[in-house]
């Protein structure tokens, strides 16, 4: 093994996703190059040759990418594939299998503008949607939002957690600025790392989807002498199709309860309060993830020095699923919010139906097409908004 000695690094965040997704104990990549995705399947490439148990496979499409992490998960890898918007696309109906037959496995999604091929050099934030609701049925996705290289490391490692954990497919939603980007990051010792691993039946054979009481199946793999089916259809828990009501509803109740149960488990977030301000004033909260957070932090410590306001910084770092009691709690402790994403108008339609009914103002600062915000474009629109 040859992982990277503990230290400080300057690092590209691109890179940053490798080395997390190899500390995690990724074994198998499938990829298909992609601005701004490309560097880290280079990246992977390279490093997985210091690894004799590890393979990256350059496939001919993202489709084919989808389904090769997917055989390969139930080979026994851990498994990823990295994409940015379009090729998110077209992962969409594999992804669709992966959730149906709870198939472990990391998606890391660097967003660029769209629609279409859109800004292919630009960064955006217009997957918020598409991470949660791209595929058909239901199912409840598990998505993550690094605002720095350091996360992008730090929640690799996380992604693969969760996605052995919970046996489903997990989202990293990064964007072309942050994978682009050199940052410091510290990294930890291999020994120092929590690893997670998919649990393993105790019988050989085993069904496939007969859960435990946490509502998650043990994981048998091919080759190991199981009777396994393995299908995208609706299923009984040996795997195979069956369409009968009776079967399908307690299946898709499992699904998706074996996350909501633990929302506040998988669920993160970061509030923060400044302290300078006048308890006569206005209560402001700034909502954002990703990227646009860190002008959005710079923001909040402008609007709070210079107004007699309580100023607070609200970051998701998971988007999905929504710890909707948590935000709640938060959102109605302010008088106005302001939604900070780049892109029309995504995430602000969710702090909406939650902190309307409480009586905050949802305010909307959205800004489409490639260009980052600075820290002053918020605070006019915000001084302007609540006439300050």
């Amino acid at each position: 093994m040859n992982y990277m000695k503990p230290g400080r690094y300057l690092m590209l965040g691109d890179e940053a996703l490798a080395e997390g997704a190899i500390m995690a104990g990724c074994t198998f990549v499938a990829g298909y190059p992609i601005t701004p995705a490309s560097e880290a399947l280079h990246h992977i490439a390279r490093r997985f040759l210091d690894f004799p148990d590890r393979f990256y496979v350059q496939m001919e499409d993202e489709i084919a990418s989808m389904g090769a992490i997917i055989g390969a998960s139930w080979a026994g890898a851990k498994v990823m594939t990295v994409t940015s918007g379009p090729g998110f696309s077209l992962m969409q109906e594999n992804l669709s299998y992966a959730y149906m037959t709870e198939t472990p496995c990391v998606v890391a999604v660097m967003q660029r503008g769209g629609p279409s091929t859109g800004q292919a050099t630009y960064p955006a934030q217009q997957e918020f949607y598409q991470s949660r609701f791209g595929s058909h049925g239901d199912y409840e996705a598990i998505v993550l939002s690094p605002w720095s290289v350091q996360e992008m490391f730090d929640l690799a490692i996380t992604a693969f957690n969760l996605s052995e954990e919970y046996r489903q497919p997990v989202i990293i939603l990064g964007d072309g600025e942050i994978a682009h980007i050199r940052e410091p990051v510290i990294i930890p010792s291999i020994e120092d790392v929590k690893i997670v691993n998919r649990k393993r039946p105790s019988t050989v054979p085993y069904p496939p989807f007969q859960p435990d009481e946490d509502l998650i199946p043990p994981m048998p793999l091919l080759g190991e002498g199981h009777d396994l089916l393995i299908t995208g259809s609706a299923h009984d828990e040996s795997g195979f199709r069956n369409y009968d009501p009776a079967v399908v509803k307690p299946l898709i109740e499992r699904l998706v309860n074996k996350i909501r149960r633990d929302v506040e488990k998988i669920s993160s977030l970061d509030y923060h309060s400044f302290p300078q301000h006048d308890e006569r004033g206005k209560n402001i909260l700034l909502v954002s993830h990703g990227v646009s957070a860190r002008m959005t932090w710079a923001a909040a410590q402008v609007l709070a020095e210079q107004l007699k306001a309580r100023t607070s910084i609200l970051r998701l770092k998971t988007l999905w699923p929504l710890n909707e009691a948590a935000l709640r709690d938060c959102f109605q402790e302010h008088d106005h919010i302001f939604v900070i994403e780049m892109n029309a108008g995504q995430l602000v339609r969710e702090v909406e139906r939650l902190a309307n009914p409480l009586g905050s103002v949802v305010h909307g600062i959205s800004k489409p097409g490639g260009e980052l915000f600075t820290s002053m474009e918020i605070v006019n629109q915000v001084k302007k908004e609540v006439g300050l």
